[in-house]
């Protein structure tokens, strides 16, 4: 009696392993999905490959797109994704001059403000026949186009930085979701995203790192003409180059603005432990520190130097991937800053080796940067301050000197000076005493550490990891086709109707029109008077 009433009530073992079966199988159907990749290059490609390796582990299938001219974005034998490559009319190693030429320059040559207006203008030029280059292979190749439409992605991941991908986007009509940090960050969300930014306590990005959210008069004054000046290159670049082209392949007008603006999910590789208060669209994510890991050991001889510090502890120093080599003089200033520390130093460094360096430094051709930052005697990173450094550092609490070279760099170290936890100095003119004073500060005085632990618990303290949060909504936009309920109206104003222009001329024609009708009804009423009075005198 008891057997029959346990057999009738419980599922046999078949059942139980068929329904896990079923259960596994419509998981999969149901989460699964394809996605599309156009990534960037340098840290850029870095940064979002973490992104690429977490959909992979949700169970997505994932196609990483890129031309083969790239210079960095690089396809193993033994990746998890799917890669393709499109041709393109230029060398892989003119991609790779095109930036390294604008670093060399920059660097070696300590330019003068004509001089950095005159190689930001060479960038912008190679620039841009980089970009036509890139779209017109991306779309003349009607066969690869082709079978991309017949993949049948779900949704397309892009970096602004490779050029077109908003278009194809357009062009396989998929929703897609946009991840950037770059230069001009703050006037592609301004100006194509629709957010806004008061320019009162929004300082414009890459103000060469001395504006923030605390300006006075003057400092206001320069961030409003930034901002004029930033919109006037951008909305010009976007005329001469991106619409002309965008025109091109769709074949009707189209805008950059307009094409960029249609992302459905901004990713924004920063949060509020780096930025500045400011508004934020409902459709702009913070996944800023997404690469961000636990510290893993560190080899055995780089274990080995690290202890051989003892209490002193260690500095990690790089100016990150770009940066090969320095000038003679700049290496043996920055060995000589560094031999009068007493700590030990692990310095990411490609050129030859400096004649002032001591036995405390050692070189190397890579480091294990996160493990290193996350070590217990790590007392110090100094950094050119690029985004994933950074984000090393605060996820790991490790206080910082600043180096900024270019780009959105002085921007960055700004910010982190700007919160106590950085000293900034300038590359350029920084003389050995300068690096060490810095080092000593931020080493001996406790507010950097203190400063730089209270960003790295603002940091952890998250509802959800930047990584989750990435693919959560990446995975958002596939389940629902799209977030076009989080864009605002604004997309779909023109310039005037954005600031009530209309509004306000048609208030101020209406106030004109009372005070004209009450003008000329006084003056009528006066000369009416005047009239009677004359009149009236006459008569007497």
């Amino acid at each position: 009696m008891r057997s029959r009433y346990c057999a009738h009530y419980f599922p046999s073992f078949y059942q139980i392993i068929w329904s896990v079966i079923v259960l596994l199988r419509l998981s999969g159907l149901t989460h699964s999905g394809n996605v599309l990749v156009l990534p960037g290059e340098y840290s850029h490609w870095l940064n979002m490959r973490n992104i690429v390796e977490e959909l992979v582990d949700r169970n997505h299938s994932v196609t990483v797109l890129t031309h083969s001219a790239s210079p960095t974005v690089k396809h193993g034998l033994n990746e998890r994704f799917d890669f393709m490559s499109f041709e393109i009319d230029m060398e892989q190693q003119e991609a790779y001059n095109m930036w390294e030429n604008f670093i060399t320059a920059w660097m070696h040559e300590s330019p003068t403000t004509f001089k950095k207006l005159s190689l930001v203008w060479n960038l912008m030029t190679g620039m841009s026949h980089y970009i036509q280059v890139v779209c017109e292979g991306m779309f003349s190749n009607r066969d690869f186009m082709a079978s991309l439409k017949e993949s049948h992605f779900d949704v397309l991941l892009y970096d602004p930085m490779m050029p077109c991908a908003d278009r194809l986007a357009d062009f396989l009509d998929l929703p897609s979701v946009m991840s950037l940090r770059v230069t001009f960050a703050n006037n592609l969300e301004r100006l194509c995203g629709q957010m806004p930014a008061p320019p009162s306590y929004v300082p414009v990005a890459a103000a060469q790192g001395h504006l923030t959210d605390r300006m006075d008069f003057m400092e206001r004054l320069e961030n409003v003409i930034l901002y004029i000046v930033h919109t006037a290159m951008v909305k010009l670049q976007q005329v001469f180059i991106y619409d002309h082209l965008y025109t091109e392949i769709t074949g009707k007008p189209t805008s950059l603005c307009d094409s960029t603006g249609k992302a459905d999910i901004w990713l924004i590789r920063t949060y509020w432990d780096f930025e500045y208060p400011r508004p934020l669209l409902p459709n702009f994510k913070f996944v800023g520190g997404l690469h961000c890991k636990p510290a893993k050991p560190l080899p055995k001889e780089m274990e080995d130097f690290v202890q051989s510090s003892g209490d002193n502890g260690i500095v990690v120093f790089s100016l990150g991937s770009m940066i090969k080599s320095l000038t003679k003089e700049r290496a043996n200033t920055i060995a000589s800053a560094l031999s009068r520390i007493p700590q030990k130093v692990l310095w990411r460094y490609a050129g030859e080796k400096p004649e002032t360096l001591a036995p405390n430094t050692r070189i190397y051709d890579w480091i294990p940067q996160n493990d290193l930052l996350g070590h217990p005697k790590t007392k110090a990173f100094v950094t050119h301050g690029g985004t994933n450094g950074i984000y090393e550092a605060i996820y790991h609490g490790v206080p910082m000197v600043g180096l900024p070279l270019f780009d959105d760099q002085p921007d960055n170290i700004n910010h982190m000076k700007t919160k106590g936890a950085a000293v900034m100095l300038d590359f350029i003119k920084m003389e050995s005493k300068d690096l060490t004073r810095a080092l000593n500060d931020v080493i001996n005085n406790a507010s950097y550490k203190e400063n730089m632990m209270r960003l790295s618990r603002i940091h952890h303290d998250q509802p959800m990891k930047p990584l989750d949060q990435a693919a959560y909504w990446i995975e958002f936009v596939m389940r629902h086709k799209g977030a076009k309920h989080l864009r605002v109206e604004a997309h779909n104003l023109t310039w005037y109707q954005y600031h009530c222009l209309d509004v306000a001329a048609f208030l101020l024609s209406i106030t004109a029109l009372i005070v004209f009708i009450f003008v000329k009804t006084c003056s009528w009423l006066v000369r009416k008077c005047c009239i009677k009075t004359r009149t009236k005198s006459k008569k007497e």
